[in-house]
């Protein structure tokens, strides 16, 4: 039986909304990721996401009992798992380096570094309007970079490389998501991250105070439901019409950084920032061979 326009537009409507929340959340993660980084090591910071994450996440995977999480494709979960946590420790330490908006704005060009990454891992082909995206893509990197007045910061270089972690982890999940239902792939990725982001404990843990623990826990519980509402989003409404919403983490990060920290972004920032924004909107409209539901 063929659902009404007006289910499918609610189901939008819904999905649209998922997104938006999302990304409410994740900037509230961010800032409180700023706000600790005077305080704590990104290890730290690191290690507690996951732990708070995953402390949110088992209760949900294991609803359908243990058996439910049996799986063949540990490998794939496991890189998954590095690749997240280097995405991290890249981005948590430019949250801490330079202004929010910006720091965000280098997260969402991982869109750009996964249809490099699926056509050296994966063969999948580029499509001509995927590579004028990217190129797009990187020409607002530039003009936030500013290379030729400036040189370009470290941090902004580090958040490159954890945009591109971040792909290669998407690229992970697109490999197993024939096989692994959503449930699954996060929790794998947050116990593999919980241990995996454990190990720098060993030469950086810090005592937190009971205040830095609230922080901390509400940065993991942040963290994990905007993970959950992404992954509902995608799984009722298409990634091509919902997508483009993502993109504002930009409004909701310059926000928060303008209130917050007095952050003004300059006029090449802004202009950057809509090129990225356009170059990723114009990636979500090409065709995916997999339209299932995503986790971030």
């Amino acid at each position: 039986m063929t659902a009404s326009p007006f289910s499918a537009r609610t189901r939008l409507f819904q999905g649209a909304a998922f997104v938006l929340a999302s990304e409410a959340l994740l900037a509230v993660m961010a800032a409180i990721i700023k706000h600790l980084a005077l305080e704590l090591p990104n290890e730290m910071l690191v290690f507690f996401r996951n732990l708070f994450g995953l402390v949110v996440v088992t209760p949900i995977a294991l609803r359908h009992g243990p058996r439910a999480l049996v799986t063949r494709r540990l490998h794939l979960h496991l890189l998954r798992a590095i690749a997240g946590v280097g995405a991290m420790y890249c981005y948590f330490y430019t949250i801490s380096s330079i202004p929010l908006a910006q720091a965000v704005l280098f997260k969402l060009t991982a869109p750009f570094f996964i249809p490099l990454i699926a056509l050296a891992w994966l063969g999948e082909r580029l499509p001509p309007t995927t590579l004028v995206a990217i190129a797009v893509g990187f020409v607002g990197v530039a003009l936030i970079l500013q290379p030729g007045l400036t040189g370009i910061p470290p941090a902004a270089v580090i958040g490159l490389i954890g945009a591109a972690l971040a792909g290669g982890a998407k690229v992970a999940i697109r490999a197993m998501g024939a096989t692994e239902p959503a449930p699954r792939i996060v929790f794998y990725f947050g116990s593999l991250a919980t241990l995996v982001s454990a190990t720098p404990l060993i030469w950086a843990w810090q005592t937190p105070t009971l205040a830095a623990l609230a922080w901390l826990a509400l940065m993991g519980v942040s963290a994990t439901s905007a993970q959950l509402l992404l992954t509902r989003a995608y799984s009722i409404a298409p990634a091509g019409r919902i997508g483009p919403f993502s993109y504002v983490a930009v409004v909701y990060s310059s926000l928060l950084g303008w209130l917050v920290w007095g952050e003004i972004p300059k006029l090449l920032t802004v202009a950057g920032s809509l090129l990225i924004t356009a170059a990723g909107i114009l990636t979500l409209y090409q065709p995916q061979p997999d339209q299932g539901a995503r986790v971030s």
